[in-house]
């Protein structure tokens, strides 16, 4: 993998001869002074990023005098402001080209690992500040800033590679489980096809593997061809159902790409005269298909290594009041057994009327967990 091959993989430079075929996109350059607020540290939304989102009005109109008296010591981070690249971003997503509903990418990435820090846990946006909240909480966006050649062979460490870098914006559209595939193309003939998402069994793609193969074979070999400049790269695309195959991205032939259910030593040794093995065991079949056929085959979600623990969440949002009780009796219990006052010294207690058996109980049996635990 060279330079050159990841730069094909730029959105703008195919998104013009694929446009036909492919989900309705936006392209805006990316200012200088936007660059250096997603390299910047922490996570502040520009001035006026956040009252036009769609669902983020105040109920109240005095919410702002009943919030905490920050004591006046502490510095506050100053919003960076960007009107005319807002107003940009504003426009498309309220354009009747995008119906209100984008996904955000830069580049070669869109920001999969931030989902965790949105309400739908989607890349889901209708207002500027959605944008923005993605892109600055994914350590996939910061690598494309400051590493995108990482892995190239004619790269050397402190070469310097000019790229325009770029805000794409993309037709939202929510996509049944299971209809997504990767493919690998090496030296113009497609060798491999793995589903997406393998953190799930999709019993339909066994069932329709044969319609599968021949949709993105057809697909490939009749719009791709060779109107994608390298002979070898990987792309991904989206089956509607039988006949119906859309592209959603390319991506370079390499380790920077992640292989799913490939590994890539295998596509990169990958010859005519040897095999690659699909799912299904048969080893002569070009390009090989794999899959998940059971549910001993399911893989770890790829971006949870990202997301806020599953109990915090709980927590903080108050889903799980089994959860805030136990909590609270753990920090009570910690304040006793920390305390090495008399019996006559003040002791902390929580006054309930309707849940004191429920916490008396769920106090046992969190103690008991805690032991074993331990």
């Amino acid at each position: 993998m060279k330079i050159q091959n990841v730069q094909n993989c730029t959105f703008s430079k195919w998104y013009t001869t694929f446009k036909d075929v492919t989900i309705k996109s936006r392209i805006l350059p990316i200012p200088d002074d936007f660059l250096e607020y997603l390299l910047a540290d922490g996570v502040v939304l520009p001035e006026g990023a956040s009252p036009n989102c769609p669902g983020n009005d105040s109920d109240n109109d005095n919410t702002e005098n009943e919030m905490t008296d920050w004591d006046k010591d502490v510095p506050e981070c100053k919003a960076p402001t960007f009107p005319e690249f807002e107003e940009a971003i504003r426009s498309i997503i309220k354009s009747k080209f995008m119906g209100g509903k984008v996904f955000p990418k830069l580049n070669w990435s869109a920001p999969k690992d931030a989902t965790w820090i949105s309400f739908d846990r989607t890349l889901k946006c209708t207002c500027p500040s959605d944008v923005y909240l993605l892109l600055k909480s994914s350590d996939f966006i910061t690598r494309d800033l400051t590493q995108p050649f990482l892995h190239c062979e004619d790269y050397n460490d402190g070469d310097k590679v000019p790229v325009q870098y770029e805000l794409v914006l993309r037709r939202w559209h929510t996509l049944e489980p299971g209809t997504e595939f990767r493919c690998f193309v090496k030296e113009n003939q497609l060798i491999g096809i793995t589903q997406r998402d393998c953190g799930s069994c999709f019993p339909h793609i066994n069932n329709e593997k044969s319609s599968i193969i021949a949709d993105i074979s057809a697909f490939h070999y009749h719009v791709i061809g060779d109107k994608f400049p390298d002979s070898s790269y990987v792309f991904d695309i989206y089956r509607k159902q039988q006949g119906k195959v859309y592209l959603i991205d390319f991506n370079p032939f390499g380790v920077v790409t992640d292989s799913l259910l490939f590994d890539w030593e295998e596509l990169e040794s990958y010859t005519s005269d040897t095999q690659l093995k699909s799912t299904s065991g048969e080893s002569s079949q070009v390009p090989a298909f794999r899959y998940i056929d059971s549910s001993t085959g399911v893989q770890p979600d790829p971006y949870s290594q990202y997301a806020m623990p599953v109990d915090f969440k709980d927590l903080t949002s108050g889903e799980d009041a089994y959860k805030l009780v136990d909590f609270l009796k753990m920090k009570i219990q910690g304040q006793e057994n920390d305390s090495s006052s008399s019996d006559d010294e003040p002791t902390v207690a929580i006054e309930t009327t309707t849940v004191t058996n429920t916490t008396e109980s769920h106090s046992k049996d969190f103690k008991q967990t805690s032991t074993s635990k331990s």
